[in-house]
């Protein structure tokens, strides 16, 4: 099939056209069709012939082949990214030999927990999002690693990944962890996402001041704060809590986007500091008062507001008055201003 160096491999029924369209020779045209068939939703008899088909492929890709058991990845010897996406893989296994392995998906098995992965010392990209995992365990010898996501598990603790200070990006979102801690080494987190989680208080972030992103969406927050540190972030989405004001935010004057939607606010104070905020969800509060509405006056970079479902949206004249206490707004509640 040829070398397939920094393309996933890709096996067909028919054979393949040549440079600019033209036919494989016979010989080529008997290789290509003698390859094994990959084909969505059917189960795959043999992983050792889909391996086969060209050992020293740097990516492959066995996205939704039903596939129960990890295993005969031997012949492996050179590829960097495995991609499972979509099986029924029920536990992590005979990868050892996988130690060229960059990134490796696992999103959407049935995997009950993190184990056999001390081998792949070179791994940078790690998801196993969408399975069964109960706890985070297994990752000490994985110190390379720069992203790692485990959304939508069973997961009720954040534990034993301090020692990954190459972390750049965490994703924890849709588990059942209920307080931010043991993160205090990732001196190097760029994005952090906890959201729909059971975290009721912003805390041990104080290290963080890498930090660009924090995600902390759909949780049991009540109020904003231990923040002061984190100088660097952009991007606030606390959207989906029980926060009644807007507070503690002096310190991140870098703020971009702001995300109070589906809280409890009847005001919008303390942002006038924010002086290159340009996104700001307020939908779904309780604000019925325009006083309370003109301090917007005061963030000359804001770009588009989210106001809608709020009792001043009701109003005949919202858009209107919005749009003449800021007529830099660009769009408002998803609609682009005229």
């Amino acid at each position: 099939m040829g070398d397939c160096k920094d393309e996933t491999v890709k096996i067909c029924e028919e054979p393949q056209l040549g440079v600019e369209g033209e036919p494989l020779e016979a010989d080529e045209c008997e290789k290509a069709a003698a390859l094994p068939v990959i084909i969505p939703g059917v189960q795959v008899s043999n992983i050792e012939e889909v391996v086969k088909a060209d050992p020293d492929c740097y990516e492959l890709n066995l996205n939704h082949n039903r596939i129960e058991k990890l295993e005969k990845f031997e012949l492996l010897t050179r590829v960097e990214r495995l991609y499972l996406r979509w099986n029924l893989i029920k536990k992590i296994e005979n990868l050892c030999v996988l130690t060229s392995l960059v990134e490796l998906e696992l999103y959407d098995n049935q995997i009950t927990r993190l184990e056999n992965l001390d081998s792949l010392v070179n791994l940078q990209i790690l998801d196993v999002s969408f399975n069964r995992l109960t706890k985070i365990e297994n990752l000490q010898n994985l110190l390379k690693l720069e992203k790692l996501y485990l959304v939508a598990n069973r997961i009720t603790k954040i534990e034993n990944i301090n020692m990954l200070t190459n972390l750049t990006m965490l994703e924890l979102g849709d588990n059942k962890i209920r307080k931010v801690e043991n993160i205090d080494s990732l001196v190097n987190l760029r994005q952090l996402f906890l959201g729909r989680n059971k975290i009721s208080k912003i805390e041990n972030l104080d290290n963080l001041i890498n930090l660009e992103l924090l995600s902390l969406q759909a949780n049991r927050i009540t109020k904003i704060e231990n923040m002061e540190n984190l100088t660097k972030l952009t991007e606030l989405y606390l959207f989906e809590n029980g926060i009644e004001r807007v507070e503690n935010l002096d310190n991140n004057v870098q703020l971009e986007t702001l995300d109070l939607a589906k809280n409890r606010l009847k005001s919008i104070d303390n942002i006038n500091n924010l002086v290159r905020l340009e996104e700001l969800w307020l939908n779904n509060n309780s604000i019925d008062n325009w006083k309370n509405v003109e301090v917007l006056k005061e963030n000359k970079t804001l770009k588009t507001v989210y106001l809608e479902h709020n009792p001043v949206a009701y109003e005949a004249m919202y858009r209107l008055k919005l749009k003449d206490i800021a007529p830099w707004l660009e769009k408002i509640d998803a609609t682009l201003c005229r």
